[in-house]
């Protein structure tokens, strides 16, 4: 297929759903289509021959460099976590999670030397060296639908969440890099091109001093405290938010980052404390299991928004979410959700009951092409290197995302190279 013979059959498909309201009978309703892929009628002559997992490292290495001391970024600090409630791990995320397990990223090799990689999610290795790759050699790449599909029912029997859907996600991803340089497109066209013409992005840390001074007006704060620091953590909480509204001024935006720590009484105490500095957004808020909690919280609060989906699963996972009214907006991660093809399933359901999806890590692993792409996707989350590091990094951080300014404060866009269009060298 070439680039004329593609987009004319692209015309023919655009995604006009229909904003739903949320019935009665919502469990009953069947998944709704996402746009098909007019390259799916197409043979790719392609052929898979390898599958490994990689390490890539930019063509472009930035220096490296100790962050400022006393900032956020030095992951040093306290942050609101599942295991706050134990003192030994309550200091830092890196005293429980693990330590290594195993590359994110896997290359897929072809019979006509085109290569793709794709990022899934933490310990997804294994079950692509060990079952996955056998499923996949000399298979046609661009076969995303029907790849996707053979690797969620053969590990259904172990798998469904978690590492598994790490693993098929980085598969995934990888397929659809190898079909947007197989055709000389980057991913965004391959999805029917773009909704905008750039993306408002917002900024997570608490290094908030330089993210305002780089230019954000969208923050999302890590909440240090929970439900184990009482009534001083909670007021510390509020201070952090305080002055994250006095940086921002009146109309930027604060969302919170609350990342499984905290429990639906403490969630409610702490939005109606904070309702004076006008939060967009309380995110993660319990285990992202508890469903019904979510949708209690969903329903009580009315100052801010309850969102969720970082760490949620495929399609079937968040019909749950819409079950449960428990969210308005949804955040699946591109690399752990299912990928790309399971994203686009996500996105087409919360298109149908007019749920925007905001993307966890929308920044990065080439998720900016499914935003660009997406019209009930709004915004791009972001990471800043950390402060304390020569120009030099800043510099490459506004020339890898395409960094501009404007009305809303910093704007993104995915490069317009082939595929996902990173500069990657893989030894």
């Amino acid at each position: 297929m070439n680039r004329r013979e593609f987009f004319k059959a692209s015309s023919v498909f655009s995604l006009g759903p229909a904003a739903l309201s949320l019935s009665k009978r919502a469990r009953a309703d069947p998944f709704p289509f996402p746009p098909p892929l007019p390259f799916l009628q197409e043979s790719s002559k392609l052929k898979i021959t390898g599958v490994r997992m990689v390490r890539p490292r930019p063509k472009k290495p930035v220096p490296s460099y100790r962050p400022a001391p006393g900032s956020w970024s030095t992951r040093g600090v306290e942050v609101a976590n599942p295991m706050s409630i134990y003192p030994r791990y309550k200091s830092r995320r890196s005293l429980f999670m693990a330590d290594n397990l195993g590359p994110q990223g896997v290359e897929i090799t072809t019979d006509k030397g085109i290569k793709g990689i794709g990022y899934g999610g933490p310990g997804g290795g294994f079950v692509i060296e060990k079952h996955l790759t056998k499923l996949l050699i000399g298979e046609d790449p661009f076969d995303v639908e029907r790849l996707w599909d053979i690797m969620w029912r053969s590990t259904l029997y172990y798998g469904r969440k978690g590492l598994v859907v790490h693993a098929i996600s980085a598969v995934d991803n990888a397929l659809w890099d190898i079909v947007g340089k197989a055709l000389g497109m980057p991913v965004y066209k391959l999805l029917g091109g773009e909704t905008k013409e750039r993306i408002p992005a917002y900024c997570t840390g608490n290094d908030l001093e330089q993210h305002v001074e780089f230019g954000f007006k969208k923050l999302k704060l890590a909440i240090p405290y929970g439900p184990a620091d009482g009534r001083e953590g909670v007021k510390k909480n509020v201070e952090l938010v305080k002055r994250a509204r006095h940086l921002l001024g009146r109309d930027g935006e604060i969302m919170l980052d609350c990342w499984m720590a905290f429990t639906e009484r403490y969630t409610v105490e702490l939005a109606e404390m904070l309702e004076p500095y006008r939060v967009y957004w309380m995110e993660e808020c319990l285990p992202p299991d508890d469903y019904a909690g979510f949708g209690r919280l969903n329903e009580k609060i009315q100052s801010t928004r309850i969102v969720t989906g970082e760490h949620e699963y495929t399609r079937y996972g968040f019909r749950l979410l819409l079950e449960y009214r428990a969210a308005d907006i949804w955040q699946p991660d591109m690399n752990w959700c299912g990928g790309l093809t399971e994203l686009r399933r996500i996105g087409a359901l919360a298109a149908a009951h007019d749920i925007p999806v905001i993307p966890h890590g929308g920044w990065r692993g080439g998720c900016p092409h499914y935003i660009l792409a997406t019209t009930n996707s709004p915004w791009c989350e972001m990471f800043m290197p950390p402060p304390g590091g020569p120009a030099q990094v800043y510099e490459r951080f506004e020339e890898d995302n395409n960094i501009t300014r404007g009305p809303e404060g910093i704007y993104m866009r995915p490069p317009e190279r082939p595929g996902f269009g990173w500069q990657l060298i893989v030894e």
